[in-house]
C-alpha cells in the first residue's frame, strides 16, 4: 500500500441529466412499491427494471415490470395493460422537485413516453423459485457486487467522494432555500475534489473543481466563485485546503443551459458517483430503477453493510467485500474479503466465515434483513447510495451498525 499520494473523486447534483434519469427511475420503483402496499398486493411479488432517457423536453421510460392492479387498465379486448398516467405523474413530480422550469426542459411541458411491459417469463421462473432450493427466490441476474468501508470519515467513506458529495449537497440546500445569490444557481452541477494522503490518511485538498448552472446569464466564473466558495469551505470542514490548491470554478465560463436540455441523460451512467468514487472496485451494475431481487442493487447494499460493520467493529481500518451470484440461484457463489493489510488480529478467512454466520445472503435473506420491500429509493438517486444516515422510514438501512456485536461474536466463537 502506498502511504503518500493524490486521489480524486467526483460527484454530480440531482439536476445532472443522468441523475434526473436515476431519480425518475427510482420514483417509478417507489410508485410500484407504494401502490402494492395501498392495494394489499404482496410487495415480495413486485418486479421492476426501469430505464429512463431524458433530452430536450422529452422523457422516455422503458423496462420490464410486474405491477399491482391499480397500475393497470383494460384494453378494448379486456386484457390488462399498463396505465401510463401515474408513471407520467411520478416523472413530472420528480422533475419539478429537482427544479427544472426552463424552456428546454420543464416539468409541465416535457413529453413523457411510458414504454413499460411485463417481465419476461423466462426471467421470472428463475427468480420466483430458486434453482438451488436454498431460498424463496433466486437472484435476478448473474454478476459481481462490491462493498467497501474505511475509517477516513465519520460515515466510513473515502474522503474524496465524501467531500465531493458534501459540496453539492450544501449548494443544493442553499439553492432550494433561496439563500442570497445561491438562490440563482441552477439544478445542474458537478464537483471534484483531489485529496493528498500522507501516511495513508487524508491531509489536504489540493484541487477543487466545481461547474454549476446559474440562472443569471451575466454571471462569469469570478462571480460564481464568490457565490460558491463559502459553501465549499464549509463542506470541507476540518480538511485543510492546501496553500497552493488549484481552484477551477466554472472553468469554461457561462453555464446557463443545463440538465437534459444541455446534454442527454440515461439511467445508470454514474455508477462510480453512486458508490465509492473509484476508491473501491465496482461490479458494473447500476442501482436505480431496479427492485431488490436484482442483486446489482441488493447485494451491493448488503456488501456495503457488511464492510461498514467490519470497520466499525474495529476488525480492520479498510474492508472490501465481493459477492457473486448466478441468475435463479439463491446463495452467492463466492464471498471474498480483503482487509488491505489493516486487519486487527483477524484474517480475511475469519471474516468470510463470520459473514456467512451472521446473515443469509440469498436475495430474499437480504431483502428481509434490510427490510427493502419499501418505497425508499428516490432519495438514494443522488449524492450516493452509501455514507448516508439510516432513515426512520427504513431508507439506507444498509448504513446501520447493528452487526458489530454479532460479527465480533462470530469471530471469537
Amino acid at each position: 500500500m502506498r502511504s503518500s499520494y493524490l486521489f480524486t473523486s467526483e460527484s454530480v447534483s440531482e439536476g445532472h441529466p443522468d441523475k434526473v434519469c436515476d431519480r425518475i427511475s427510482d420514483e417509478i420503483v417507489d410508485l410500484v412499491y407504494r401502490e402494492a402496499l395501498k392495494t394489499n398486493t404482496d410487495p415480495w411479488s413486485v418486479r421492476i427494471a426501469c430505464e429512463t432517457l431524458a433530452t430536450t423536453n422529452r422523457v422516455v421510460i422503458a423496462g420490464e415490470v410486474r405491477l399491482p392492479s391499480s397500475l393497470l387498465k383494460k384494453d378494448k379486448n379486456g386484457h390488462d395493460q399498463i396505465n401510463p398516467s401515474k408513471f407520467k405523474a411520478a416523472a413530472r413530480k420528480a422533475i419539478r422537485d429537482i427544479g427544472y422550469e426552463q424552456d428546454g426542459f420543464h416539468w409541465r411541458t416535457a413529453k413523457i413516453d411510458v414504454l413499460l411491459h411485463s417481465q419476461s417469463a423466462d426471467i421470472a421462473q428463475g427468480v420466483d423459485s430458486a434453482a438451488d432450493q436454498q431460498g424463496e427466490e433466486g437472484a435476478g441476474d448473474q454478476g459481481i457486487m462490491f462493498g467497501y468501508a474505511c475509517n477516513e470519515t465519520p460515515d466510513l467513506m473515502p474522503a474524496p467522494i465524501y467531500y465531493s458529495h458534501r459540496i453539492l449537497q450544501l449548494l443544493s440546500e442553499a439553492r432550494r432555500k433561496g439563500e442570497g445569490d445561491a438562490g440563482k444557481l441552477g439544478p445542474d452541477a458537478k464537483s471534484q475534489v483531489t485529496v493528498r494522503y500522507v501516511d495513508g490518511k487524508p491531509a489536504e485538498a489540493t484541487s477543487i473543481v466545481l461547474s454549476t448552472q446559474h440562472l443569471d446569464a451575466d454571471w462569469d466564473s469570478k462571480k460564481v466563485r464568490e457565490v460558491v466558495e463559502p459553501y465549499i469551505r464549509e463542506a470541507l470542514g476540518t480538511l485543510p485546503i492546501a496553500a497552493d490548491c488549484n481552484w477551477y470554478i466554472n472553468p469554461t465560463g457561462k453555464f446557463v443551459i443545463g440538465g437534459p436540455d444541455g446534454d442527454a441523460g440515461l439511467t445508470g451512467r454514474k455508477i462510480i458517483v453512486d458508490t465509492y468514487g473509484g476508491a473501491a472496485p465496482h461490479g458494473g451494475g447500476a442501482f436505480s430503477g431496479k427492485d431488490t431481487t436484482k442483486v446489482d442493487r441488493s447485494a451491493a447494499y448488503v456488501a456495503r453493510y457488511l464492510a461498514k460493520n467490519v470497520v466499525a467493529a474495529g476488525l480492520a481500518d479498510r474492508c472490501t467485500i465481493q459477492l457473486s451470484y448466478a441468475i435463479g440461484v439463491a446463495q452467492p457463489l463466492s464471498v471474498y474479503v480483503d482487509l488491505h493489510g489493516t486487519g486487527n488480529k483477524v484474517t480475511e478467512d475469519q471474516v468470510e466465515a463470520a459473514i456467512r454466520k451472521v446473515i443469509d445472503l440469498s436475495p430474499s435473506g437480504i431483502r428481509r434483513h434490510l427490510n427493502l420491500n419499501k418505497p425508499i429509493y428516490a432519495k438514494t438517486s443522488s449524492y450516493g447510495h452509501f455514507g448516508r444516515k439510516a432513515g426512520r422510514d427504513g431508507s439506507f438501512s444498509w448504513e446501520k451498525l447493528d452487526l458489530v456485536k454479532p460479527l465480533k461474536e462470530a469471530i471469537t466463537a
